[in-house]
């Protein structure tokens, strides 16, 4: 009866995303598991199954680490989780860059392992030719421009980008290419939102926001910042819980209980039947 019920359900695709453009804004977040992105599901057009599971799940201290052997791990378990939202799967550092074919043959594994409906890439000044490369064959494409997590490395640290006249330029002519490569949508991080506006007035594809105003044709967050799992998050997130601080005092109560014995208690505990007389 479950698998018919999901079998019924029509998925999120690109073109959806794609006709949301100046309509109803467009609701993402990222995941990395299946409990979490079952429990996403019903609320989000699109999730994200970020690289950012280097630096949350995994602990490192940045993105470039990533393999696509992750990606397409947690890929799996988000596909599994979910049932109607779109799910995207970013490629990760030095799976893309190298060439069209390389990405091709890495962006093409991605999708059959995991059955995903898209793969995110970072739109520096090269990879719109090697967008336009995976669209043409079949590849939907979401972009990625202003902070871009994969150059942090020559970047320096995480720092919001088109805060002087060039850099403002770079990054609109980085989503107008993007967005004339036939990506789907573009994601717009960490820029002002002078700047998230006029790219979104720029181009003819959804642009969803992280750091950059609520310009843009829809949101992402990535899901532990939002639901407050680390003591620091950057400015731009807003932080709808405190599990943090729920799993804290949940871990403190059953340490308690068990060093006073009372967990488990008699309902938690199995006996043996009583044995049945003549």
């Amino acid at each position: 009866m479950s698998s018919q019920k999901q079998e019924a359900v029509k998925r999120i695709s690109a073109p959806d995303i794609r006709a949301r453009k100046g309509g109803e804004p467009i609701v993402c977040l990222t995941a990395y598991d299946a409990p979490t992105a079952a429990l996403l599901d019903d609320h989000c057009d699109l999730l994200l199954v970020g690289d950012s599971v280097g630096m949350v799940v995994h602990g490192m201290p940045n993105t470039v680490g990533v393999t696509l052997e992750m990606m397409i791990l947690h890929g799996q378990a988000v596909m599994r989780g979910s049932r109607r939202a779109m799910v995207v799967i970013d490629m990760p550092f030095g799976s893309y860059e190298g060439g069209k074919e390389q990405a091709y043959q890495n962006c093409a594994r991605v999708m059959k392992e995991t059955g995903a409906q898209g793969v995110k890439v970072e739109s520096g000044p090269t990879v719109a030719e090697t967008i336009a490369y995976l669209v043409q064959r079949g590849i939907p494409v979401m972009g990625h421009v202003g902070l871009r997590p994969q150059a942090v490395l020559t970047d320096g640290a995480f720092k919001a980008k088109g805060r002087t006249d060039e850099e403002r330029l770079r990054v609109l002519s980085e989503a107008e290419a993007t967005a004339d490569a036939g990506a789907f949508a573009v994601v717009i991080e960490g820029v002002a939102e002078g700047l998230a506006r006029e790219i979104t007035l720029a181009i003819d594809k959804p642009t969803i926001g992280i750091g950059a105003s609520s310009a843009c044709d829809g949101q992402i967050l990535v899901t532990p910042d939002m639901l407050g799992l680390f003591d620091w998050t950057p400015k731009f997130v807003r932080r709808y819980a405190d599990l943090r601080g729920d799993i804290d005092r949940a871990v403190g109560a059953y340490a308690a209980d068990v060093k006073a014995r009372r967990f488990p208690a008699e309902v938690e505990t199995y006996f043996s039947k009583k044995p049945v007389t003549p």
